[in-house]
């Protein structure tokens, strides 16, 4: 990932928790707190529910590697804490790109710094 870092403390999974607007879908529930820099910072949750380790590796495989070939899609300066539902167990990764594209479009920070500069 180019442009981000990897959410991986528990202090800062809980600050996205409190303070930052969330919004789900049926595979996925998105949290966003703007972090004041330039950079996205990735968190990814898989609870035990969902499956077991295989089944929670893979998921957090396709949504890291969903958000890292669309991250010039996301404005800079983010946390983002994706958490998969029960629901995301089996799903294929244009399902799961689907539902974290719809997540960012429902959090207003889909579009990249180039496009905002040149709507200004």
């Amino acid at each position: 990932m180019i442009y981000s870092e990897s959410l991986k403390k528990n202090r800062d999974f809980q600050k996205v928790y409190r303070h930052g607007t969330s919004y789900a879908n049926r595979f996925l529930v998105m949290y966003v707190l703007d972090n004041k820099s330039d950079k996205n910072r990735l968190g990814i949750s898989v609870s035990k529910k969902v499956g077991n380790s295989v089944v929670r590796h893979r998921i957090t495989r396709l949504i890291r590697e969903s958000y890292r070939l669309n991250e010039t899609s996301f404005q800079k300066g983010y946390d983002f804490v994706v958490i998969a539902r029960v629901a995301s167990k089996g799903r294929t990764y244009r399902e799961i790109e689907k539902a974290l594209l719809h997540l960012g479009n429902h959090h207003q920070v889909m579009g990249s710094e180039d496009n905002q500069n040149n709507i200004n």
